[in-house]
């Protein structure tokens, strides 16, 4: 095999295309197949930096590591990370080019980014053994099919097999599967080879006779039912279990907890995380580390009071510090904030988040805000570039080795307190630009143990916790999931031969 593809669509957002990506990936590499992922075009604030220095989302980094390959820039061309008043920034090649309204980039900018992004699949194409690709949002979006270039438009210019996903959970999928389908040109449905259905509770059995009259509708054939899997915890785009690009508004994140292992804490005592839920909240995964401690319960807040029962609380990433402070003010969290540290309470900056905790912010970049005073909990000032920091840096805090990656236009000048990975620490606060650095587990393990001793908890961090090792469990059981409950045989033929012919057009097709 060399050259094979598949093409991982959804009736919707959080359909599952990610983790099934990810499960075809690992099941594929297991069987010796020398296998990539691939998307074309990615929105999402959670995004990972390559070995080479480019910024890709965080998913298609994920489906790297499940597919046992190094990420590059060619396994997502373009990544569009929004930053407010419908403008994202638009990355190609890992690289920021320019700031753009919705309106406009599929107004033109799309389409000159249709041959480069079809260019980076072909390379992979030439390179591995097969390439699963995964598609964003739905492809029946009809509005939008004119300029697609992640979906139905790179499948047909490629000539790779299509299987949609749906979410069985939410209800509605046998009309998700069919409208989709049906409202796709007959040139698309021909590549529409049938369907997936994710997140199944209950018995098969009564699916069955559902799945029997969908194929007498479409012609097409359901290629698998994916049982309901908890705790996975996978890197998620912009999750649905988490803050939304825009913030919360008037959406309250009381009571969601990130999935964690469920496990008793070793010492007498758990330790309570409290994650600010600011606005174009970013790289929340930051925190996945922490929620992998037996004993460690991760929650995203949004009121004062719940930072009180809180041992520790961590100030996320964002593609809007200026904003972020705003909102924190607007909230009572800065207030809080500074309670915390006059009391000697532990809180963790991360990114944006450190630079919120800074004395002063320039930026005439991000915000265009000017001057604007920072939370002054940390002796630090920040200055936005135009230039994007995107780097990979490894060094030693707390005793201990720690690797990360940066993705920031804000430059901080620490004027006092001590080194804390390229960032300061003062008392019980602490502020860096790496993210990723709580998966280094000797590090994470002696920070656990300066909050609780800050805190005055009994929490003894696991000896033997491995964030590596259990993301790999992870992935094993995506790809368990497809090798046990999809039908492989069949996924491999599409793989290697394309869409079956013959498929029957679905009326009425694109309008």
């Amino acid at each position: 095999m060399r050259g094979g593809g598949l093409l991982v669509a959804g009736t919707t957002s959080d359909a599952g295309k990610s983790v099934v990506t990810a499960g075809i990936c690992r099941w594929l590499v297991r069987q010796g197949v020398k296998v990539a992922p691939f998307k074309g075009q990615n929105m999402s604030l959670n995004s990972f930096v390559t070995r080479e220095g480019a910024e890709i989302g965080r998913a298609q980094a994920m489906q790297a590591q499940a597919a046992r390959v190094e990420p590059t820039a060619l396994m997502n061309p373009v990544l569009l990370k929004p930053g407010g008043d419908r403008s994202s920034q638009v990355v190609l090649m890992g690289k920021p080019v320019g700031e753009m309204s919705a309106r406009g980039y599929h107004g033109g900018r799309q389409g000159t980014l249709f041959e480069p992004v079809l260019a980076c699949l072909e390379e992979l194409r030439g390179t591995y053994d097969a390439v699963i690709c995964e598609g964003a949002g739905s492809p029946a979006e009809i509005n939008l099919r004119r300029t697609d270039i992640v979906n139905m438009g790179i499948a047909r210019a490629a000539r790779l097999p299509v299987v949609v996903v749906g979410d069985i959970d939410r209800g509605g999928v046998f009309a998700q599967f069919f409208g989709t389908t049906a409202l796709l040109a007959p040139e698309d449905q021909a590549l529409v080879a049938g369907f997936l259905v994710n997140k199944f509770r209950g018995d098969v059995t009564l699916l069955e006779p559902g799945l029997d009259m969908l194929h007498g509708l479409t012609g097409r054939r359901t290629f698998g039912v994916l049982p309901y899997a908890h705790g996975l915890g996978i890197d998620e785009e912009d999750g649905m279990g988490v803050p939304p690009a825009g913030g919360w508004g008037k959406v309250s994140p009381r009571g969601t907890v990130r999935e964690s292992v469920v496990a008793p804490p070793v010492g007498a005592d758990v330790l309570r995380v409290a994650v600010c839920a600011v606005p174009l909240m970013s790289n929340f995964t930051d925190v996945d580390a922490l929620a992998a401690e037996p004993g460690v319960v991760v929650r995203f807040v949004d009121r004062p009071e719940e930072l009180a029962d809180a041992d520790l609380v961590v100030v996320p990433g964002t593609r809007g510090t200026v904003k972020a402070l705003a909102w924190l003010r607007e909230r009572g969290l800065a207030d809080a904030l500074a309670r915390r540290a006059a009391e000697g309470r532990p809180v963790l900056g991360i990114c944006g988040g450190f630079q919120a905790l800074a004395e002063r912010i320039e930026d005439e970049v991000e915000s265009k805000a000017g001057v604007v005073d920072g939370l002054g909990l940390l002796p630090v000032r920040v200055r936005f570039g135009v230039e994007k920091t995107l780097a990979r840096p490894v060094g030693e805090a707390l005793g201990e080795r720690v690797e990360g990656y940066e993705i920031h236009h804000g430059v901080a000048t620490v004027e006092g307190g001590e080194p804390f990975l390229d960032g300061c620490r003062v008392g019980a606060v602490w502020g860096t630009h790496w993210h990723g650095s709580l998966e280094s587990d000797g590090f994470r393990r002696a920070f656990l143990r300066e909050v609780a001793a800050a805190s005055g908890r009994r929490f003894v961090p696991a000896p033997d916790t491995s964030f590596g090792a259990l993301r790999e469990e992870q992935l094993d059981r995506l790809g368990d999931l497809i090798e046990e409950h999809a039908d492989t045989d069949a996924l491999l033929r599409l793989i290697e031969e394309g869409a079956p012919t013959g498929l029957p057009f679905v009326p009425p097709g694109a309008p």
